[in-house]
């Protein structure tokens, strides 16, 4: 039975997923990533489907459009879109042909998880969206670009009329979210499909923009499929919820019934590992023997740029002053908007970005060592002890190597493992991380954006990670 069924006088459904099953055909075995999925999208509503990293969310979403990947294949199951002039069913669409393609971006649009990797760094913002109106509306180039600056300003992008002429880089992250937004709504579709769309955003920008899309949902009264782990933000914008495990919807139903009324075990552990403002958390007492295990002292970090005669004409203070302890055992915080510096002080502490000024001393063995004053050969070991997990992940592994390779470079190179006890211990990792080790055949776009995260954790047991 539909959803639309169970709920009564339920809004007109939009689209229909029945018994969804996607595999993926790997080197080794097939792997069953969606079994039997079902839900009904309706109109002017918005499901959530939720669940932790690598329970197939992004999978399923990218299956109702067939982005998945070569090695993947939707092996049953129908997908029904409903329009005015009948029903299509998109299961039954090759993923390269002309009817799917003008579906994707035109009757369903999509909001990539990450925008840096799915927005063209050689072509203009406004060049892309004006692509998009051009291949699904019938109107001219000026016609298209003036509907891209309207776009843009729907948005909330200052000066939309010079910024449709910037590249992607010269976005900051919420711009880029937000010319994302701009181009998935460009054509008036019926469903959007917003698929981690504020990971990667800090707390204020993401309610900024989830506030826009909620607005622009109710003005254009669309259908949203919205993939997120993030429960807070699912009490926020949710009218139902589906619940994910391991390829399979556990539990389905309204907002008020899975917050309130859980059924399934896995449900109310999500519920109950969310922490609560009125929860203390858990802590652990510091190891070691009362000496900070790292130190800086007044690190500052300024970017400058120069005139084309070479002469200094500003200054941007990324990072001033930043003094802090980090003690062996103890997970230090550093939390800030977009742009905080958060980041350009996490690289200085590595010297991937070298300090203005300030000290950073490493206390490890009888003397601490100056890190600010360390040759090539004493970063090196310090660098294989003190590591960093990058912040976007698709940048930072390589796409043409498997997940097992990834992980087994650093142990090949600074462990000597090599065979079956190389395999073992990447084996043994990405279990630590909570992923399978059927994870190793993959490639890193195959894995969702936290899965990636996770397999490009160092594998060298680091004293520091950040």
């Amino acid at each position: 039975m539909s959803d639309a069924a169970t709920m009564g006088n339920a809004p007109e459904t939009v689209l229909s997923v029945c018994d969804l099953s996607v595999d993926y055909h790997l080197r080794t075995h097939i792997l069953h990533a969606v079994r039997a999925v079902s839900f009904d999208l309706f109109c002017g509503r918005t499901l959530c489907l939720v669940g932790e990293s690598g329970s197939r969310k992004s999978v399923t979403a990218r299956a109702l459009l067939r982005l998945i990947d070569p090695q993947a294949r939707v092996a049953g199951g129908e997908i029904t879109l409903q329009g005015p002039t009948g029903a299509l069913r998109l299961d039954r669409m090759a993923a390269n042909s002309r009817d799917i393609r003008a579906v994707r971006g035109g009757r369903i649009g999509l909001i990539f998880q990450e925008p840096m990797s799915s927005l063209s760094p050689v072509r203009t913002i406004g060049a892309q969206i004006v692509e998009a109106l051009l291949l699904h509306r019938k109107m001219t180039t000026a016609e298209a670009k003036a509907k891209t600056v309207s776009l843009l300003r729907q948005v909330e992008i200052a000066q939309p009329e010079k910024m449709a002429d910037r590249y992607t880089f010269e976005f900051s992250g919420g711009m880029r979210q937000r010319a994302m937004i701009a181009m998935a709504l460009a054509c008036d579709p019926d469903v959007l499909i917003a698929d981690e769309s504020t990971t990667a955003l800090d707390v204020t920008t993401q309610a900024e923009i989830m506030d826009l899309i909620a607005r622009l949902q109710r003005n254009r009264g669309m259908a949203m499929l919205m993939i997120t782990h993030d429960l807070g933000l699912v009490a926020e914008v949710a009218d139902d919820v589906a619940v994910m495990r391991w390829g399979r919807i556990v539990e389905k139903g309204p907002l008020d019934d899975i917050f309130h009324r859980p059924a399934h075990p896995y449900t109310r552990a999500l519920l109950a590992a969310t922490l609560r403002l009125d929860t203390a958390p858990k802590r652990r007492a510091p190891a070691g023997d009362g000496s900070p295990i790292l130190t800086a002292r007044g690190v500052s970090k300024g970017f400058g740029a120069t005139n084309w005669r070479g002469r200094a004409v500003y200054l941007i203070k990324a990072v001033d002053d930043v003094s802090l302890d980090l003690w062996p055992g103890e997970n230090l915080g550093i939390v800030g908007e977009s742009g905080s510096g958060k980041t350009t002080l996490g690289r200085m502490l590595l010297r991937i970005v070298e300090p203005s000024q300030g000290s950073i001393l490493w206390h490890e063995g009888d003397q601490p060592s100056n890190v600010t004053a360390m040759d090539r050969a004493g970063l090196a070991r310090y660098r294989a002890v003190v590591l960093l997990v990058f912040q976007d992940p698709f940048s930072s592994l390589n796409p043409r190597m498997t997940v097992k390779q990834v992980i087994a470079d650093p142990l090949i190179v600074g462990g000597g493992m090599t065979g079956a006890m190389l395999d073992q211990r990447v084996g043994e990792l990405l279990e630590m991380v909570g992923l399978d080790r059927s994870a190793m055949e993959r490639y890193p776009h195959a894995l969702s954006g936290v899965s990636a995260s996770a397999s490009a954790s160092p594998a060298l047991s680091p004293r520091i990670l950040a």
